[in-house]
């Protein structure tokens, strides 16, 4: 394997993980089927045990890293106000795709069998669920939002503390290395991992599952497609002043990596090495912008699916949405992302947005069975915004080297390099 790019041996897993589903589903082959199974629950079980201690250090250290950065208090704004320009864009357009395909219109499902999700996600259980009542459950139960507060409450702590905060910095730096350079090795068998995911997908979902919903699928995928292919190029090449050949040309191993595992967290080392290694962005802004994204940055679970589905489900039950509803789609995509917080799926995202609206939670139960399917664009999606943003702020505060941008990609088979800690403002 080792002739081959780390982007070709995802590619190549890929296609075999395309043709073995293809394979199980129409020969019925059992066992195969339930071996892609495995395999790819192993790896997003590998990756998602990282999770907590992975978003707790990057967070806190990216958030005492700001410290050393000059004008970080604009760094930050700048990179939050990108955040919720794009989320809006990127809603408008979803609301304009939907009212131009009208998803749910002459779909006949029976909405007496679907239920409400489990997990549900209103106003108030968005702005409690970020103040942990237990720091350890916290981690134990993999409350991302609470974890992203907790790493932010002790960075933002030990900024004010100053340099009697340095051990514990040293410590949580250290744990973040550890993490990422394990995290590095589950990365470097996401090939195969890559091959059961896709092949599971593929082998479990056939077209008799995806009929009824083909239109409201094609509309997130169509959705997602103008975001990538339009909206993100647009902003680089007009605001950023770069080639969008050469961004999707870096970044195309970490958003086909989001596309098959599903989570913007998991892919999050990954991230980071593109943005620094490939996109040239300064390592200090991005051990803080990258991170940040990955936490709240999701334009395709917050912003284009929960858009798509309200309309999908409004016009399924026969409830009409005004002008105000629409707003309402808005404000909670651009508002609520960060309920999405790096996981896999956007239940509590799309319930969020329902909810607010008054429309049945029973819808979310239409759409369960393909989550998985629209997950992958949905996530690859994500993880584009969460490149393109630092790119676009980079660009704007001479922190971006073009050199790097526009050199021929970097490549990301050897294991990354340890960063050597900034010592701390005198």
């Amino acid at each position: 394997m080792k002739r081959f790019s780390f982007s070709l041996q995802l590619l190549l897993g890929l296609v075999v993980g395309i043709a073995l589903g293809f394979a199980a589903k129409i020969w019925d082959v059992a066992w195969l089927g339930e071996t892609l199974k495995q395999v790819g629950q192993i790896f997003v079980q590998l990756l998602k045990l990282a999770v907590p201690p992975l978003v707790f250090t990057a967070v806190l250290v990216s958030v005492a890293n700001l410290r050393n950065v000059n004008g970080a208090a604009r760094l930050a704004s700048k990179t939050l106000l990108w955040f919720l320009i794009t989320a809006f864009v990127s809603v408008s357009l979803a609301i304009g795709l939907g009212l131009l395909i009208n998803p749910g219109q002459g779909v006949t499902l029976d909405t007496g069998a679907a239920k409400p999700s489990d997990t549900q996600g209103t106003w108030l259980d968005f702005v409690t669920g970020i103040l942990p009542t237990n720091v350890v459950t916290a981690f134990t139960e993999v409350n991302v939002l609470q974890i992203v507060f907790l790493g932010v409450v002790l960075g933002a702590a030990a900024m004010a503390v100053g340099e009697k905060a340095e051990p514990f910095l040293n410590l949580a730096r250290s744990v973040l290395e550890l993490v990422q350079k394990a995290l590095w090795w589950v990365i470097r068998l996401a090939p195969i991992g890559t091959a059961g995911l896709i092949g599971k997908a593929v082998s479990t979902y056939g077209w008799e599952l995806l009929a009824p919903l083909a239109k409201f699928s094609a509309g997130v995928y169509i959705g997602c497609f103008v975001v990538l292919l339009a909206v993100y190029p647009t902003l680089l090449a007009v605001w950023g002043k770069v080639s969008p050949i050469a961004f999707f040309r870096n970044a195309w191993p970490a958003i086909e990596l989001a596309f098959v595992s599903r989570s913007s967290v998991g892919t999050l080392p990954l991230t980071q090495r593109v943005t620094v290694e490939r996109n040239g962005v300064d390592r200090d802004y991005a051990s803080f912008a990258v991170p940040f994204g990955a936490t709240t940055k999701m334009d395709g679970c917050a912003s284009v699916y929960p858009a798509l589905a309200a309309i999908f489900v409004a016009q399924v039950f026969g409830v009409p949405l005004g002008f105000g509803d629409y707003l309402l789609i808005a404000f909670v995509s651009v508002v609520g992302s960060a309920a999405t917080a790096g996981l896999t799926g956007a239940t509590v995202m799309l319930t969020l947005t329902l909810s607010t609206l008054g429309l049945p939670l029973e819808g979310v139960g239409l759409l369960l069975a393909i989550d998985p399917i629209l997950d992958m664009i949905r996530t690859a999606t994500n993880v584009a915004g969460q490149l393109v943003v630092p790119v676009l702020v980079a660009r704007s505060e001479g922190r971006l080297d073009t050199a790097v941008f526009n050199a021929p990609p970097q490549s990301l088979d050897r294991a990354p390099a340890p960063r050597v800690p900034e010592p701390a403002a005198a």
